[in-house]
């Protein structure tokens, strides 16, 4: 089954033309952002979940990205389709642009970044922090979207939810980031975590603070322009999200590592998991388990 976890805007679109079974879940890390809608399209399952909840409710250091994860592993999710929008921190990446990333930087500090913080010592491997067979699939259908697609570019991940000052976001370009957003993480952690395939497809809205603003330009301006660019690239976000479930519905894309990623990232001693710890994990532990009984 493919999630796709809808960002501003993406969400909204996506989600208000689709009927499907809605499943109100709970999880041991809470509720997530909201119900979860399974819709058919060309034959496959697709679990749909707003990010910020239904209205936007939640900022990004308020999103329940543990309880949002959870639900969809326990629908049985395997792959996961993420959008967010983000600002540019780079010349050539556009507003309107969209960029399968493919590296992250963290700069959180508020958020939970793992599952496993009571009775389990887990270290997932992250250097390749996205799917890349994921990545391959998206890349596969860009033609089909009437805007640049960029095939890789660095994310970088801040708190907020205040934007950069103009110092951070030049200390931003010189780290190397490419995109500034707030939602990537601990997001992508945590489905590595849960064993699922993750890929993001950002959406570019401006050029973040470290471009000035045109001479005269009025705050309600910039806003106005921002709000349209986010429209445009919401639009070719469909498009590409849709192309590539139908291509995933025609050619499933094959089990790889991130599949049994528990396998080598588990520290603690088999004998000392206790029935409790068992409980709490639920579906992110089963596999593992199940795979290498005791």
């Amino acid at each position: 089954m493919i999630g796709v976890i809808g960002g501003t805007g993406l969400g909204e679109a996506l989600f208000g033309e689709a009927g499907g079974q809605v499943q109100d879940i709970t999880t041991p890390f809470g509720r997530p952002s909201a119900p979860v809608r399974i819709v058919r399209w060309h034959g496959l399952d697709v679990a749909l979940l707003p990010r910020h909840g239904e209205g936007h409710l939640f900022n990004p250091s308020q999103v329940p990205y543990r309880a949002n994860i959870y639900a969809l592993k326990a629908l049985g999710v395997t792959h996961v389709l993420a959008s967010g929008a983000v600002g540019s921190l780079r010349e050539h990446i556009q507003p309107r642009d969209l960029v399968i990333v493919d590296q992250l930087i963290d700069r959180t500090y508020r958020r939970a970044p793992t599952f496993f913080d009571d009775g389990l010592a887990v270290h997932v491997e992250f250097a390749q922090p996205f799917c890349p067979q994921l990545r391959e699939l998206l890349l596969s259908v860009a033609g089909r979207v009437e805007t640049t697609v960029h095939a890789a570019g660095t994310y970088v991940c801040m708190e907020g939810p205040a934007f950069s000052t103009a110092a951070e976001s030049h200390g931003h370009r010189s780290g190397g980031g490419d995109l500034i957003g707030m939602t990537a993480l601990p997001e992508a952690k945590l489905a590595r975590e849960a064993e699922m395939s993750y890929a993001l497809v950002a959406l570019v809205t401006d050029y973040d603070c470290w471009r000035p603003h045109a001479p005269g330009s009025t705050p309600q301006a910039l806003l106005a322009e921002i709000i349209g660019n986010l429209k445009a690239a919401t639009t070719h976000a469909l498009t590409l999200i849709r192309a590539a479930i139908e291509t995933f519905a025609e050619r499933p894309l094959p089990p790889g590592p991130i599949q049994t990623g528990l396998d080598l990232a588990v520290w603690t001693d088999r004998a000392k998991i206790t029935p409790a710890v068992v409980a709490r994990y639920g579906v992110l532990l089963e596999r593992y388990l199940r795979a290498r009984p005791q």
